[in-house]
């Protein structure tokens, strides 16, 4: 008798194969003129109509397609957390993310990046800086040349400027950083993300300014207009933020409330917030499908075609080849000392950890006999417990022999079937039946290997030997 956690793998294998997709499957739905072996899916948020027929994302799958030669085709999602259940399930191949959303699919679903979109200044990252003024005690000891001043340790009950609740550059990135090197302590329940603003309330002042939008200090120029009006002592913003709101070439351009540019000192960047990152399940696409996809998605960045639907469709002039790890480490290595920062992200997602079936009733063809002497060998048992597990209706289809249970398979009276392995050849290679899961021998394999056994003494032995 099956373990029950072998039966239950089993039943989920089924579960999982009645919705999940591979690449190379065929689609009858295919628009494009030419029809190719292998499909590419690309989870997408799509609009039922266009204005502007360049924004369409379905320029883009016509593209690809042509530089793949892959059926290049869209899965519409609607958030953050379809795209991570799309990729997780095979439902979509690879999918432009939120750097967020990507580092939760990274770490808690195994997904990796193969690219990154890139910002305007040809990087995949922009750097989170606290912005001090010149003449205070945070940027004296910066500036010092003495390894034993720490400006950080210094920003303890200042007044902190944030662009928002929960912001990366503004809130996420130097948290996380104060949090993780020892400079704050967390206040509250450590998986609660709420337990945050206390923990920066009791860090700073309990007049640390952390607007909502539409007030006067919300957002990256918020954060530093409160700095330069004395509403607080450090400002946390990314790197280009002062120089685009106060050093223009044209000092027009600047805002009416700016400093001297040299009146604002940067600390120094704590972290990287990344940029949207192209994932993928490595379950769902090879290293050799993954390289062609690299290629082609970085070869846009040459061509004139490719620039217009990167700057039209994507919004970004490039596209760079990254790893999860080199795009998203630095950044989860901070983010991750957030209090309840999984539980916030996995309700922000919406992520169900959980399968909905798409069938009703599973049969399993098995030999049953009349009576039991023993209740525990009943395969009723395992019938009821995959039932229990799955929500799925789950019947026992009488066989006789190995030859009736491919029958029962060929012609749809079962749904799967336990079998001897050449029963099992036989089906597979003349009835194009195929195998979801195999049980284990005592040692953990799916097999035995067979041996030509010999005396010792024997001439078969010596020449073994």
């Amino acid at each position: 008798m099956l373990k029950k956690t072998s039966v239950f793998a089993l039943a989920m294998l089924f579960i999982f194969t009645s919705f999940t997709g591979c690449l190379g499957g065929d689609d009858d739905d295919d628009t494009t003129s030419t029809s190719y072996s292998e499909d590419l899916i690309i989870a997408f948020e799509v609009k039922d109509d266009y204005e502007n027929p360049d924004e369409n994302p379905q320029v883009m799958a016509d593209y690809l397609t042509n530089e793949l030669e892959m059926n290049v085709k869209l899965y519409p999602i609607t958030s953050e957390g379809s795209i991570i259940e799309a990729l997780r399930f095979g439902n979509a191949h690879i999918a432009f993310m939120d750097g967020a959303a990507a580092w939760v699919g990274w770490k808690q679903y195994g997904l990796d990046a193969l690219a990154a979109d890139q910002k305007s200044d040809g990087r995949t990252h922009y750097d989170a800086h606290a912005v001090v003024l010149k003449d205070s005690e945070m940027a004296a000891a910066y500036l010092d040349d003495d390894d034993s001043t720490d400006p950080f340790s210094l920003l303890a009950g200042k007044t902190s400027c944030h662009t928002g609740w929960l912001k990366s550059a503004g809130m996420l990135l130097p948290m996380g950083f104060l949090i993780g090197n020892g400079y704050a302590n967390v206040i509250g329940d450590p998986n609660d993300i709420e337990s945050l603003r206390a923990t920066v309330l009791n860090f700073f002042s309990e007049d640390a300014s952390i607007p909502d939008s539409g007030t006067p200090y919300h957002g990256y120029s918020g954060a530093v207009k409160c700095l330069t009006e004395g509403a607080g002592h450090v400002a946390f913003a990314k790197d280009s933020t002062v120089d685009s709101y106060c050093a223009n070439e044209v000092a027009a351009d600047n805002e009416d409330w700016c400093l001297p540019r040299d009146d604002y000192v940067l600390l120094p960047s704590y972290g990287s917030a990344p940029s949207h990152p192209v994932m993928y399940n490595s379950e769902f696409v090879n290293a050799e499908t993954k390289t062609k996809i690299q290629n082609a998605l970085v070869a846009m960045n040459q061509t004139d075609e490719g620039l217009a639907i990167l700057d039209k469709i994507l919004g970004t002039p490039g596209i760079t080849k990254v790893t999860a790890e080199e795009h998203l480490g630095s950044y989860g290595n901070l983010i991750e000392d957030i209090p309840g920062i999984n539980n916030y992200y996995k309700d922000k997602f919406t992520i169900n950890d959980t399968v909905t079936p798409t069938i009703s009733k599973i049969r399993i063809a098995y030999e049953v006999k009349d009576d039991y002497e023993n209740p525990d060998e009943n395969p009723q048992v395992m019938a009821d417990f995959i039932a229990a597990q799955t929500g799925v209706e789950v019947t026992l289809y009488p066989i006789t022999s190995e030859g009736s249970i491919i029958e029962a398979l060929r012609f749809g009276n079962a749904d799967i079937a336990f079998m001897d392995g050449g029963a099992a050849w036989v089906a597979w290679k003349q009835y194009g039946l195929a195998t979801m899961a195999a049980d284990k021998k005592s040692d953990g394999r799916t097999y035995y290997n067979a041996h030509a056994w010999v005396q010792k003494d024997s001439e078969m032995a010596a020449v073994f030997g």
